[in-house]
Protein backbone atom coordinates (compact mmCIF):
# COMPACT_ATOMS: atom_id res chain seq x y z
CA UNK A 1 0.00 0.00 0.00
CA UNK A 2 1.42 3.26 -0.97
CA UNK A 3 2.90 5.35 2.29
CA UNK A 4 4.09 1.79 4.21
CA UNK A 5 7.49 0.27 3.92
CA UNK A 6 6.78 -2.72 5.02
CA UNK A 7 3.37 -4.89 6.68
CA UNK A 8 2.91 -6.92 9.33
CA UNK A 9 -0.68 -8.29 11.17
CA UNK A 10 0.94 -7.79 14.58
CA UNK A 11 3.65 -5.09 15.52
CA UNK A 12 4.60 -5.61 19.20
CA UNK A 13 6.46 -2.42 21.24
CA UNK A 14 9.26 -3.76 22.86
CA UNK A 15 10.55 -7.40 23.25
CA UNK A 16 10.80 -7.97 27.33
CA UNK A 17 8.30 -10.07 28.93
CA UNK A 18 4.74 -8.80 27.53
CA UNK A 19 6.25 -8.42 23.97
CA UNK A 20 8.19 -11.49 23.89
CA UNK A 21 5.01 -13.58 25.40
CA UNK A 22 2.45 -11.33 23.22
CA UNK A 23 4.27 -12.90 20.15
CA UNK A 24 4.96 -16.36 21.45
CA UNK A 25 1.23 -16.92 21.94
CA UNK A 26 -0.25 -14.88 18.72
CA UNK A 27 3.08 -16.75 16.10
CA UNK A 28 0.92 -19.82 17.07
CA UNK A 29 -1.39 -19.10 14.42
CA UNK A 30 0.42 -19.81 11.13
CA UNK A 31 -1.54 -17.27 9.20
CA UNK A 32 -0.11 -14.07 11.23
CA UNK A 33 2.93 -12.37 10.81
CA UNK A 34 4.55 -10.59 13.95
CA UNK A 35 6.96 -8.11 14.70
CA UNK A 36 8.69 -7.20 17.60
CA UNK A 37 10.61 -4.13 17.47
CA UNK A 38 12.90 -3.64 20.47
CA UNK A 39 14.73 -0.55 21.50
CA UNK A 40 17.48 -2.17 22.82
CA UNK A 41 18.43 -5.45 23.95
CA UNK A 42 21.27 -4.33 25.51
CA UNK A 43 19.54 -1.92 27.36
CA UNK A 44 17.60 -4.98 28.83
CA UNK A 45 14.11 -5.13 30.38
CA UNK A 46 12.41 -5.03 33.55
CA UNK A 47 11.58 -8.49 33.47
CA UNK A 48 15.18 -9.33 33.02
CA UNK A 49 16.37 -7.64 35.86
CA UNK A 50 13.94 -9.22 38.07
CA UNK A 51 13.91 -12.34 40.38
CA UNK A 52 11.97 -13.57 37.78
CA UNK A 53 9.13 -14.90 39.94
CA UNK A 54 5.96 -15.84 38.89
CA UNK A 55 3.02 -15.39 41.11
CA UNK A 56 0.23 -18.29 40.06
CA UNK A 57 -2.42 -19.97 42.25
CA UNK A 58 -3.48 -23.39 42.27
CA UNK A 59 -0.55 -24.80 40.21
CA UNK A 60 0.76 -28.48 40.44
CA UNK A 61 3.72 -27.22 42.23
CA UNK A 62 1.46 -25.73 45.10
CA UNK A 63 -0.54 -29.31 45.11
CA UNK A 64 3.01 -30.78 45.74
CA UNK A 65 3.95 -29.33 48.50
CA UNK A 66 0.47 -29.21 50.25
CA UNK A 67 -0.40 -25.69 49.87
CA UNK A 68 -4.31 -24.67 49.18
CA UNK A 69 -4.54 -22.07 46.80
CA UNK A 70 -6.86 -20.67 44.12
CA UNK A 71 -7.10 -17.80 40.95
CA UNK A 72 -9.50 -16.01 43.12
CA UNK A 73 -7.52 -16.25 46.48
CA UNK A 74 -4.88 -14.85 44.02
CA UNK A 75 -6.40 -12.18 43.00
CA UNK A 76 -8.34 -11.34 46.42
CA UNK A 77 -5.03 -10.91 47.75
CA UNK A 78 -4.19 -7.94 45.26
CA UNK A 79 -6.72 -6.10 45.35
CA UNK A 80 -6.89 -6.01 49.22
CA UNK A 81 -3.52 -4.61 48.80
CA UNK A 82 -4.76 -2.52 45.96
CA UNK A 83 -8.00 -1.40 46.73
CA UNK A 84 -8.85 -0.43 43.41
CA UNK A 85 -11.73 -2.46 43.00
CA UNK A 86 -12.79 -0.47 39.83
CA UNK A 87 -9.15 -3.29 38.51
CA UNK A 88 -11.40 -6.23 39.35
CA UNK A 89 -12.12 -7.94 35.90
CA UNK A 90 -8.60 -7.15 35.12
CA UNK A 91 -7.23 -8.86 38.04
CA UNK A 92 -9.31 -11.82 37.59
CA UNK A 93 -8.48 -12.47 34.47
CA UNK A 94 -4.95 -11.71 34.93
CA UNK A 95 -4.80 -14.27 38.00
CA UNK A 96 -7.07 -16.50 36.00
CA UNK A 97 -4.31 -17.48 33.42
CA UNK A 98 -1.20 -17.50 35.90
CA UNK A 99 -1.04 -21.35 36.38
CA UNK A 100 -1.88 -22.08 32.79
CA UNK A 101 1.60 -19.26 31.94
CA UNK A 102 3.62 -21.64 34.69
CA UNK A 103 2.30 -24.81 33.37
CA UNK A 104 3.17 -23.50 29.92
CA UNK A 105 6.33 -22.45 30.60
CA UNK A 106 7.27 -25.49 32.40
CA UNK A 107 6.44 -27.66 29.18
CA UNK A 108 8.75 -25.89 27.31
CA UNK A 109 11.71 -26.95 29.19
CA UNK A 110 12.18 -24.75 31.37
CA UNK A 111 13.10 -25.67 35.21
CA UNK A 112 10.38 -24.44 37.54
CA UNK A 113 10.03 -24.84 41.30
CA UNK A 114 7.38 -23.45 43.77
CA UNK A 115 9.89 -21.09 46.09
CA UNK A 116 9.42 -22.06 49.20
CA UNK A 117 12.23 -19.94 50.47
CA UNK A 118 10.17 -16.62 49.40
CA UNK A 119 7.70 -15.66 51.97
CA UNK A 120 6.14 -12.10 51.10
CA UNK A 121 3.96 -9.71 52.55
CA UNK A 122 0.37 -9.92 51.88
CA UNK A 123 -0.11 -13.18 50.34
CA UNK A 124 -2.20 -15.88 52.15
CA UNK A 125 -0.59 -18.68 50.37
CA UNK A 126 2.76 -19.57 48.85
CA UNK A 127 2.64 -19.10 45.55
CA UNK A 128 5.84 -17.74 43.93
CA UNK A 129 7.37 -19.89 41.56
CA UNK A 130 10.82 -19.48 40.51
CA UNK A 131 13.59 -21.39 38.25
CA UNK A 132 15.54 -24.12 40.33
CA UNK A 133 19.06 -22.61 40.79
CA UNK A 134 17.42 -18.67 41.23
CA UNK A 135 19.37 -17.22 38.10
CA UNK A 136 16.95 -14.59 37.96
CA UNK A 137 14.75 -13.41 35.54
CA UNK A 138 17.74 -13.17 32.80
CA UNK A 139 17.55 -16.57 32.37
CA UNK A 140 13.70 -16.87 31.66
CA UNK A 141 13.92 -13.77 29.01
CA UNK A 142 16.54 -15.87 26.86
CA UNK A 143 14.76 -18.95 27.21
CA UNK A 144 11.89 -17.06 25.86
CA UNK A 145 13.40 -15.18 23.09
CA UNK A 146 15.10 -18.46 21.86
CA UNK A 147 11.31 -19.89 21.56
CA UNK A 148 10.73 -17.00 19.34
CA UNK A 149 13.10 -17.08 17.52
CA UNK A 150 11.80 -20.86 16.73
CA UNK A 151 8.43 -18.96 14.67
CA UNK A 152 9.02 -18.14 11.10
CA UNK A 153 6.35 -16.24 11.13
CA UNK A 154 7.87 -14.04 13.61
CA UNK A 155 10.52 -11.05 13.54
CA UNK A 156 12.44 -9.97 16.73
CA UNK A 157 14.38 -6.89 14.81
CA UNK A 158 16.61 -5.34 17.32
CA UNK A 159 17.74 -1.76 18.17
CA UNK A 160 14.62 -0.56 16.16
CA UNK A 161 12.83 1.76 18.74
CA UNK A 162 9.15 2.79 17.57
CA UNK A 163 8.94 6.83 17.72
CA UNK A 164 5.40 6.86 16.60
CA UNK A 165 2.04 5.02 16.07
CA UNK A 166 0.68 5.42 12.57
CA UNK A 167 -2.90 6.44 12.34
CA UNK A 168 -6.27 6.32 10.03
CA UNK A 169 -8.30 8.57 11.49
CA UNK A 170 -9.83 7.09 15.12
CA UNK A 171 -8.07 3.99 14.47
CA UNK A 172 -4.19 2.66 14.86
CA UNK A 173 -2.89 1.27 11.47
CA UNK A 174 0.44 0.94 12.37
CA UNK A 175 3.75 2.06 14.01
CA UNK A 176 6.38 4.48 13.07
CA UNK A 177 9.51 2.62 13.44
CA UNK A 178 13.77 4.41 13.43
CA UNK A 179 16.01 2.11 11.75
CA UNK A 180 19.58 3.29 10.77
CA UNK A 181 18.45 7.02 11.68
CA UNK A 182 15.32 6.68 9.38
CA UNK A 183 11.87 6.59 10.27
CA UNK A 184 9.87 3.18 8.30
CA UNK A 185 6.35 3.39 8.29
CA UNK A 186 5.10 -0.61 9.54
CA UNK A 187 1.12 -1.39 8.62
CA UNK A 188 -0.15 -3.47 11.10
CA UNK A 189 -3.52 -4.67 11.54
CA UNK A 190 -3.29 -4.42 15.69
CA UNK A 191 -0.50 -2.38 17.79
CA UNK A 192 0.45 -3.33 20.87
CA UNK A 193 2.18 -1.45 23.25
CA UNK A 194 4.41 -3.42 25.44
CA UNK A 195 7.32 -1.23 26.70
CA UNK A 196 8.55 -0.88 30.04
CA UNK A 197 7.35 1.98 31.99
CA UNK A 198 8.25 5.38 32.52
CA UNK A 199 10.74 5.17 35.85
CA UNK A 200 13.70 6.37 33.80
CA UNK A 201 12.59 9.61 32.53
CA UNK A 202 13.09 11.88 34.95
CA UNK A 203 11.20 14.63 34.52
CA UNK A 204 7.42 12.33 33.89
CA UNK A 205 8.82 10.82 37.44
CA UNK A 206 9.06 14.58 38.89
CA UNK A 207 5.63 15.13 37.71
CA UNK A 208 3.39 12.04 38.63
CA UNK A 209 5.53 10.68 41.46
CA UNK A 210 7.15 13.78 43.38
CA UNK A 211 6.94 11.90 46.94
CA UNK A 212 9.10 9.64 46.10
CA UNK A 213 12.20 12.34 46.20
CA UNK A 214 15.22 11.60 45.08
CA UNK A 215 15.18 7.43 45.10
CA UNK A 216 17.80 5.46 43.92
CA UNK A 217 16.97 3.93 40.42
CA UNK A 218 17.20 0.53 39.92
CA UNK A 219 15.29 -0.24 36.69
CA UNK A 220 16.34 0.07 32.82
CA UNK A 221 17.63 2.92 30.90
CA UNK A 222 14.75 1.90 28.12
CA UNK A 223 12.16 2.84 30.56
CA UNK A 224 10.91 6.68 29.32
CA UNK A 225 7.00 5.87 28.65
CA UNK A 226 7.44 7.06 24.76
CA UNK A 227 4.48 4.77 24.29
CA UNK A 228 2.05 6.87 26.71
CA UNK A 229 2.43 10.18 24.81
CA UNK A 230 1.24 8.37 22.05
CA UNK A 231 -1.59 7.33 23.30
CA UNK A 232 -2.85 9.88 24.54
CA UNK A 233 -2.92 11.70 21.33
CA UNK A 234 -5.01 8.28 19.96
CA UNK A 235 -7.48 9.43 23.21
CA UNK A 236 -6.30 6.66 25.40
CA UNK A 237 -6.93 7.50 29.39
CA UNK A 238 -3.87 7.11 32.02
CA UNK A 239 -4.77 5.65 35.91
CA UNK A 240 -2.74 5.09 39.28
CA UNK A 241 0.20 7.17 37.95
CA UNK A 242 1.06 8.03 41.32
CA UNK A 243 2.51 4.38 41.74
CA UNK A 244 5.65 2.28 41.29
CA UNK A 245 7.22 -0.32 42.37
CA UNK A 246 9.47 0.57 44.88
CA UNK A 247 11.91 -1.42 47.15
CA UNK A 248 13.74 -0.56 50.86
CA UNK A 249 16.03 -3.09 50.48
CA UNK A 250 18.70 -1.26 48.18
CA UNK A 251 22.11 -1.32 50.14
CA UNK A 252 23.67 1.92 49.98
CA UNK A 253 26.59 2.88 47.65
CA UNK A 254 26.16 -0.89 46.34
CA UNK A 255 22.76 -0.77 44.01
CA UNK A 256 22.42 -4.42 45.04
CA UNK A 257 19.14 -5.39 47.23
CA UNK A 258 19.47 -7.99 50.28
CA UNK A 259 16.46 -10.55 50.00
CA UNK A 260 12.89 -9.33 50.74
CA UNK A 261 12.57 -12.88 52.72
CA UNK A 262 14.77 -11.78 55.36
CA UNK A 263 12.56 -10.14 57.75
CA UNK A 264 10.48 -13.71 57.98
CA UNK A 265 14.21 -15.32 59.37
CA UNK A 266 13.90 -12.49 62.13
CA UNK A 267 15.79 -9.54 60.43
CA UNK A 268 15.44 -5.85 62.00
CA UNK A 269 15.83 -2.67 61.03
CA UNK A 270 17.36 -0.18 63.03
CA UNK A 271 17.69 3.29 62.20
CA UNK A 272 20.29 6.17 62.79
CA UNK A 273 18.63 6.88 65.78
CA UNK A 274 18.89 3.40 67.15
CA UNK A 275 15.70 2.82 67.17
CA UNK A 276 13.46 -0.27 65.48
CA UNK A 277 10.90 1.39 63.55
CA UNK A 278 8.55 -0.55 61.63
CA UNK A 279 7.25 -4.36 61.87
CA UNK A 280 9.35 -5.92 59.25
CA UNK A 281 7.05 -8.84 58.76
CA UNK A 282 4.11 -6.35 57.97
CA UNK A 283 5.76 -4.54 54.63
CA UNK A 284 6.26 -5.40 51.51
CA UNK A 285 9.48 -4.36 50.15
CA UNK A 286 7.56 -1.56 48.00
CA UNK A 287 5.88 -0.51 50.54
CA UNK A 288 8.98 -0.50 52.98
CA UNK A 289 10.95 2.43 50.89
CA UNK A 290 8.24 4.72 51.53
CA UNK A 291 9.34 4.20 55.54
CA UNK A 292 12.66 3.88 54.72
CA UNK A 293 12.21 7.42 52.85
CA UNK A 294 10.79 8.71 55.97
CA UNK A 295 13.43 8.15 58.00
CA UNK A 296 16.67 10.22 59.11
CA UNK A 297 19.43 10.12 56.26
CA UNK A 298 16.47 7.65 54.42
CA UNK A 299 18.36 5.00 55.88
CA UNK A 300 18.13 2.07 58.44
CA UNK A 301 20.96 -0.59 58.96
CA UNK A 302 19.21 -4.31 57.96
CA UNK A 303 20.19 -6.89 60.95
CA UNK A 304 20.41 -10.68 60.96
CA UNK A 305 22.25 -13.87 61.78
CA UNK A 306 23.66 -16.85 60.43
CA UNK A 307 20.08 -18.87 60.92
CA UNK A 308 18.35 -16.02 58.11
CA UNK A 309 21.22 -15.88 56.42
CA UNK A 310 21.35 -19.73 55.71
CA UNK A 311 18.13 -19.49 54.52
CA UNK A 312 18.27 -16.78 51.96
CA UNK A 313 22.23 -16.79 50.61
CA UNK A 314 21.13 -18.68 47.46
CA UNK A 315 18.65 -16.14 46.50
CA UNK A 316 19.84 -13.97 43.34
CA UNK A 317 19.91 -11.13 45.46
CA UNK A 318 21.78 -12.12 48.09
CA UNK A 319 24.28 -13.38 45.79
CA UNK A 320 25.01 -10.42 43.95
CA UNK A 321 25.28 -8.74 47.47
CA UNK A 322 27.89 -10.96 49.01
CA UNK A 323 29.80 -10.46 45.17
CA UNK A 324 29.79 -6.96 45.60
CA UNK A 325 30.75 -7.36 49.36
CA UNK A 326 27.68 -4.92 50.13
CA UNK A 327 26.86 -7.15 53.53
CA UNK A 328 29.43 -6.64 56.74
CA UNK A 329 30.19 -9.65 58.76
CA UNK A 330 29.93 -8.34 62.79
CA UNK A 331 31.20 -11.16 64.99
CA UNK A 332 29.46 -9.63 68.72
CA UNK A 333 27.03 -7.32 70.08
CA UNK A 334 29.53 -4.88 70.60
CA UNK A 335 30.58 -4.66 66.95
CA UNK A 336 27.18 -4.18 66.43
CA UNK A 337 27.02 -1.04 68.91
CA UNK A 338 29.83 0.55 67.06
CA UNK A 339 28.10 -0.06 63.76
CA UNK A 340 25.33 1.57 64.92
CA UNK A 341 26.93 3.95 66.55
CA UNK A 342 25.41 2.78 70.43
CA UNK A 343 26.07 1.29 73.36
CA UNK A 344 26.25 -2.61 73.60
CA UNK A 345 22.57 -2.23 75.94
CA UNK A 346 21.00 0.08 73.21
CA UNK A 347 21.87 -2.68 70.61
CA UNK A 348 20.53 -5.06 72.15
CA UNK A 349 17.23 -3.63 73.18
CA UNK A 350 17.29 -2.76 69.02
CA UNK A 351 17.39 -6.43 68.10
CA UNK A 352 14.58 -7.44 71.09
CA UNK A 353 12.60 -9.57 68.93
CA UNK A 354 8.81 -8.61 68.67
CA UNK A 355 6.29 -10.89 70.15
CA UNK A 356 6.00 -14.61 68.79
CA UNK A 357 9.35 -13.79 66.84
CA UNK A 358 12.70 -15.15 67.13
CA UNK A 359 15.72 -13.47 68.95
CA UNK A 360 19.11 -13.05 66.74
CA UNK A 361 22.62 -14.50 67.95
CA UNK A 362 25.72 -13.66 67.36
CA UNK A 363 27.48 -13.44 65.10
CA UNK A 364 25.74 -11.08 62.93
CA UNK A 365 25.19 -9.63 59.10
CA UNK A 366 24.54 -5.91 58.69
CA UNK A 367 23.74 -4.06 55.36
CA UNK A 368 22.65 -0.75 55.43
CA UNK A 369 19.63 -0.21 53.08
CA UNK A 370 17.93 2.49 51.57
CA UNK A 371 15.19 3.20 49.59
CA UNK A 372 14.86 2.57 45.17
CA UNK A 373 12.37 3.16 42.18
CA UNK A 374 12.44 -0.27 40.38
CA UNK A 375 9.59 0.59 37.75
CA UNK A 376 6.16 2.54 37.44
CA UNK A 377 2.69 1.26 37.93
CA UNK A 378 1.03 3.88 36.37
CA UNK A 379 -0.27 3.40 33.01
CA UNK A 380 -2.88 3.45 29.98
CA UNK A 381 -6.27 2.05 31.13
CA UNK A 382 -7.09 -1.03 29.76
CA UNK A 383 -9.99 -4.17 29.42
CA UNK A 384 -9.76 -7.89 30.43
CA UNK A 385 -8.26 -8.23 26.60
CA UNK A 386 -5.42 -5.64 26.90
CA UNK A 387 -7.42 -3.17 24.58
CA UNK A 388 -6.30 0.40 25.23
CA UNK A 389 -9.74 2.09 26.27
CA UNK A 390 -10.83 5.62 25.18
CA UNK A 391 -11.60 8.67 26.94
CA UNK A 392 -15.53 7.22 26.64
CA UNK A 393 -14.76 3.72 27.87
CA UNK A 394 -14.76 2.04 24.27
CA UNK A 395 -12.11 0.29 23.06
CA UNK A 396 -9.24 2.20 20.49
CA UNK A 397 -9.49 0.43 17.25
CA UNK A 398 -6.21 -1.92 17.00
CA UNK A 399 -4.81 -0.79 19.92
CA UNK A 400 -3.55 -3.07 22.69
CA UNK A 401 -1.23 -2.66 25.83
CA UNK A 402 0.33 -4.35 28.35
CA UNK A 403 3.67 -4.64 30.78
CA UNK A 404 4.91 -1.16 31.67
CA UNK A 405 2.93 0.78 29.28
CA UNK A 406 -0.35 -0.30 30.78
CA UNK A 407 -2.14 0.27 34.32
CA UNK A 408 -0.11 -1.73 36.73
CA UNK A 409 -1.74 -4.03 39.62
CA UNK A 410 -0.77 -1.56 42.77
CA UNK A 411 -3.37 0.48 42.88
CA UNK A 412 -3.41 4.28 43.24
CA UNK A 413 -0.54 4.11 45.70
CA UNK A 414 2.77 2.10 46.04
CA UNK A 415 2.03 0.47 49.14
CA UNK A 416 -0.38 -1.73 47.01
CA UNK A 417 2.42 -3.32 45.04
CA UNK A 418 2.54 -7.16 45.81
CA UNK A 419 5.36 -9.29 44.74
CA UNK A 420 5.03 -11.26 41.73
CA UNK A 421 2.54 -8.22 40.25
CA UNK A 422 5.41 -6.80 37.80
CA UNK A 423 5.96 -10.34 35.97
CA UNK A 424 2.00 -11.15 36.60
CA UNK A 425 1.03 -7.80 34.55
CA UNK A 426 3.04 -8.78 32.30
CA UNK A 427 3.41 -12.21 31.29
CA UNK A 428 0.07 -12.26 31.46
CA UNK A 429 -1.48 -9.68 29.73
CA UNK A 430 0.87 -10.91 26.88
CA UNK A 431 -0.29 -14.52 26.86
CA UNK A 432 -4.46 -12.75 26.70
CA UNK A 433 -3.45 -10.53 23.99
CA UNK A 434 -2.01 -13.08 21.75
CA UNK A 435 -4.45 -15.75 22.61
CA UNK A 436 -6.97 -13.12 21.64
CA UNK A 437 -5.02 -12.11 17.94
CA UNK A 438 -4.30 -15.42 17.47
CA UNK A 439 -8.48 -15.79 17.17
CA UNK A 440 -9.08 -12.44 16.10
CA UNK A 441 -6.28 -11.90 13.28
CA UNK A 442 -7.34 -15.23 11.17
Amino acid sequence: MTGWDAEVDVAVVGGGACGVMTALRAARDPGLVVGVFEKSARGGCNAAISSGSLAAGATRWQAAAGIEDSPQRHAEDILRASGDEERRPVVEALCAAAPEIVEWIAGTAYPIELGADMPRAGMTAWRLHTDTGRLGGGRLMRHLRALLDGHDNTAFVDEAPVIDLAAHGSEVAGVVVSQNGSPQRIRAGAVVLAADGFAGNRALVEEHLPQLGTPFYGGVSTSTGDALGWALRMGARLRNMGAALRSGLVVVDHGTRVSPALPFNGAVLVNLDGERFVDEESKGYSSLAGVLRRQPGERAAMIWDATAMAATRESEMMRECLAARAIHDVPAIEDLATALHRTPEEAERALAPLPGRRRLTAPYHLAWVTHGLLATQGGLVIDPSGRVLGTTGEPIPGLYAGGGTACGLAGPHSDGYLSGNGLLSAFGMGWLIGNNLAIEQR
